[in-house]
């Protein structure tokens, strides 16, 4: 069985990103590698969540995008995830973005995810 990765919605991101500065081309590049030739050990998962950030907007590279993601398991939110979303609200755990990060670690939590995958993006 392979260890199952919860794919946050930076990571397709990046894999298109079109931005020049040299972190961000670093970004991209390290996504790519990882996903070209990493992605096959795991099995993938994102959420409704992560669909709805990438189609939000209208971006140069939307499509492409959308497609990278095209295929792979959604996790069911359900109302058990929508408690822990609470929960680590409440308790301060999480930045206060209900659909945001901690929507992300309670599905990952919930449905035992090996990893949450994302992309650390020290500007935003």
């Amino acid at each position: 069985m392979k260890p199952r990765v919860y794919i946050e919605t930076t990571i397709p991101s990046y894999y298109y990103e079109i931005r020049e500065a040299p972190e961000s081309i670093a970004k991209r590049q390290w996504t790519r590698e990882w996903w070209d030739n990493h992605r096959h050990n795991y099995e993938l998962v994102i959420s409704p969540s992560v669909m709805d950030e990438l189609e939000r907007g209208n971006y140069p590279t939307k499509v492409d995008t959308l497609k990278l993601v095209e295929g792979l398991p959604l996790l069911e939110v359900t109302e058990e995830i929508e408690d822990i979303v609470v929960e680590y609200l409440a308790h301060k755990l999480m930045p206060q973005d209900p659909g945001g990060d901690a929507l992300h670690l309670a599905l990952a939590s919930y449905y035992h995810c090996h990893f949450l995958l994302i992309r650390l993006c020290y500007e935003c």
